[in-house]
């Protein structure tokens, strides 16, 4: 479920003191219920998920025809290039870090997508990725339920590389929420549930 940028902002979640730059693009809820320790299970998931296996990290169709489409236009046009990644064209956000975060856990770099982990607590994690369009933060917390359970929470941070970053946000959006964000909250409840044997 979708929820509002507030969602993300009003909790005291670490990233902010790392990334308050970025604005908060996405949040929504996660179909991940589970118990007060269960975000590690959660990030293992997001690490070794590998999309299907065919270089998109959805494996539904129409998203993975999307990315196809991307990742051509990115080869095409140089927007992911090495020279316009984290730690070329942007530095990492850890080197933003505070000494407790930058000493703890990073957590683990993603499979299926070019992200890499900045850090890790025992209710959030962060991982970043950055080309020619825009740099990003993907930040899944663990947040607990009305009911006392939990779940996970997924927003998306970004900052916009100038004209050109600001136009290819806007060109994407309706194609995120039309046809990538449905097939992935699916995927990820769908794993979830093979993983802890949740109905």
């Amino acid at each position: 479920m979708r929820l509002p940028s507030a969602a993300h902002t009003s909790h005291p979640w670490r990233i902010h003191e790392i990334a308050g730059d970025f604005k908060v693009e996405d949040v929504w809820d996660l179909p991940t219920p589970g118990g007060p320790d269960d975000l590690d299970l959660l990030v293992r998931q997001f690490a070794e998920g590998d999309g299907g296996g065919r270089g998109a990290p959805v494996s539904s169709p129409v998203p993975r025809a999307l990315f196809a489409i991307r990742w051509k236009l990115g080869a095409l046009l140089g927007w992911d290039d090495p020279g316009s990644g984290v730690g070329a064209r942007v530095p990492s956000l850890r080197e933003r870090l505070p000494a407790d975060l930058r000493d703890g856990p990073r957590g683990p770099d993603l499979r299926a997508a070019p992200f890499t982990s900045v850090f890790r607590t025992h209710d959030e994690w962060a991982a970043e990725m950055a080309n020619a369009t825009v740099h990003t933060v993907m930040h899944i917390g663990w947040v607990r339920d009305a009911d006392g359970g939990h779940h996970g929470r997924m927003a998306v941070l970004v900052k916009p590389n100038g004209l050109l970053g600001a136009a290819y946000m806007a060109a994407i959006k309706p194609f995120r929420y039309l046809g990538v964000y449905p097939a992935l909250l699916r995927m990820i409840g769908r794993e979830w549930r093979v993983r802890t044997g949740a109905n």
